[in-house]
């Protein structure tokens, strides 16, 4: 047994995830991540759950839209996914890719009636996890496509992930208690109002979090995590934003996107490279209104790496995503899209809150 991944699917099962005996889990990855998924099959089992497993191989998804003949075939949703979005009282997905680009040569239109089958379950999806009936962890288990993706060898982007999740302290469940401790401070004080303001640069965007609710990610939904975030009033935002780090979306990669809003609405966006994928984007339901706003605080993740699930709790950023709203802070946008945007704060960022400044250089003052 390799004790790191102990560490880690032992803070995966009681932490993140809190399973109790007699629970469903239903755990989704690829082959490549079989180490980690032994040792959380191992301690789940061992604390009385129901463990089923569903992992993928490589080029899974390509081979099934390239070959797939019929509706039936595309529309066809998993028996045992049905069930667990379903019924199941838990769900882990651990990232764990082959090649984080073999899926950008798919034939779109069966991806999109997969898609629209698929719909019903995503949003029971959302709707359970709102409220924690599905208790719901993504993490990441370090594989050679993900490390070089980073621009980094194997050994030191395992090293950044574990880093990230505070692997390498003592007891990384209270680790995760100190965040959620500290973090409580910055959500009690966000929502006692009611007016924020981003100002950078070269870009100054408000919105009303007014009868929304800022939520504290301390690693239970996301591991790592280290943010906190809400959605926004959908017709409050205004302003104009510029995301300093590449945005990254469906294998697709654009950079320097700023966007111009009024009302809510994104009337006008630009992007020095990858213009023509956000016109696409821009072309979809529900993705010119923004579904969140956050502020990322995990200061263990220091640098770009390509994945969302790290670079949008970097310390010292803010993002902002179009589309999907949450509904646990009360958000009313739909869209299938979630696309989260960064940007620096680190150099000179602020943020207002009723128009106090509370953050200043990538920190909030207020802390200790």
């Amino acid at each position: 047994m390799n004790p790191i991944l102990e560490k880690y699917a032992d803070l995966l099962v009681h932490y993140c995830l809190e399973i109790q005996e007699g629970e469903r889990l239903y755990i989704r990855t690829t082959q490549l991540a079989e180490p980690l998924v032994r040792e959380v099959f191992r301690l789940a089992v061992r604390a009385g759950a129901i463990v089923e497993v569903d992992m993928d191989f490589r080029e899974k998804y390509r081979l099934f839209l390239k070959e797939a003949k019929t509706d039936k075939q595309l529309s066809y949703v998993s028996t045992l996914y049905k069930e667990a979005m379903q019924n199941f009282d838990a769900y882990l997905y651990i990232r764990a890719p082959y090649n984080l680009r073999e899926d950008q040569d798919v034939d779109s239109e069966k991806a999109k009636i997969r898609q629209t089958a698929h719909q019903p379950f995503s949003q029971l999806y959302f709707e359970r996890t709102a409220t924690r009936d599905l208790k719901r962890n993504l993490c990441q288990y370090p594989t050679l496509a993900s490390a070089q993706n980073a621009g980094m060898a194997l050994e030191e982007y395992e090293s950044f992930v574990y880093s990230a999740c505070r692997l390498f302290d003592d007891d990384p469940k209270q680790s995760w208690l100190n965040v959620r401790k500290e973090q409580q401070q910055i959500v009690d004080l966000l929502n006692s109002r009611e007016q924020v303001r981003y100002v950078g640069e070269d870009f100054d965007i408000s919105f009303s979090t007014k009868g929304r609710t800022w939520i504290n990610s301390d690693g239970q939904t996301n591991m790592p995590s280290g943010e906190v975030y809400t959605s926004p009033v959908e017709d409050s935002v205004n302003g104009v934003i510029r995301f300093s780090f590449p945005g990254i979306y469906m294998g697709h990669e654009v950079e320097n996107v700023s966007l111009w809003v009024k009302d809510g609405y994104i009337e006008k966006w630009e992007a020095s490279r990858g213009q023509a994928f956000l016109d696409k984007i821009f072309a979809l339901e529900g993705t010119r209104r923004f579904g969140e706003a956050a502020i990322g605080t995990n200061y263990n993740i220091d640098r770009l790496t390509k994945n969302i699930l790290f670079d949008e709790k970097i310390g010292g950023s803010v993002h902002m995503a179009i589309g999907q709203s949450y509904l646990q802070a009360g958000g009313q946008n739909k869209s299938s899209v979630h696309w989260d945007m960064i940007t620096n704060m680190r150099n000179g960022g602020i943020i207002y809150a009723d128009d106090e400044k509370i953050y200043e250089n990538g920190r909030f003052l207020f802390l200790e």
